[in-house]
């Protein structure tokens, strides 16, 4: 399976953006991991195919909205409110097979990486 994202730019504070990544092939979960500048990868948002759940980090709950268009096998991240501290590369990840909830914030449990994204959110 092989992931393209799209949609990073650069916005201002309080502004809105629209991360989107394309699936080459069905997959089971998909999200986004993020690394900024000179700090480690840290886990953004995932879904699940069915049922479907999805999960956020803390630090985006209630501010970013993951969806995915399964005809398409392409998933969404809607980024609202965005903040300085979001600027980071953003990489889409996915998985063909179910994995236990407990390990959805894990990078280790994606087989799939996109080539990353950089959003830059200026104060």
């Amino acid at each position: 399976v092989q992931l393209q994202a799209s949609g990073g730019g650069l916005v201002q504070a309080g502004d809105s953006l629209r991360l989107s990544c394309a699936a080459s092939g069905r997959t089971y979960h998909m999200g986004w991991f993020r690394q900024a500048p000179g700090k480690e990868r840290e886990f953004v948002s995932a879904d699940t195919l069915s049922p479907r759940l999805t999960y956020y980090a803390d630090s985006v709950k209630g501010r970013f909205t993951i969806s995915r268009d399964s005809a398409k096998n392409t998933v969404y991240l809607q980024m609202d409110s965005l903040k300085p501290e979001d600027t980071a590369v953003y990489y889409c990840v996915a998985r063909s097979n179910r994995i236990i909830t407990s390990m959805i914030q894990r990078a280790g449990a994606y087989d799939y990486w996109g080539q990353g994204t950089l959003v830059t959110v200026s104060s």
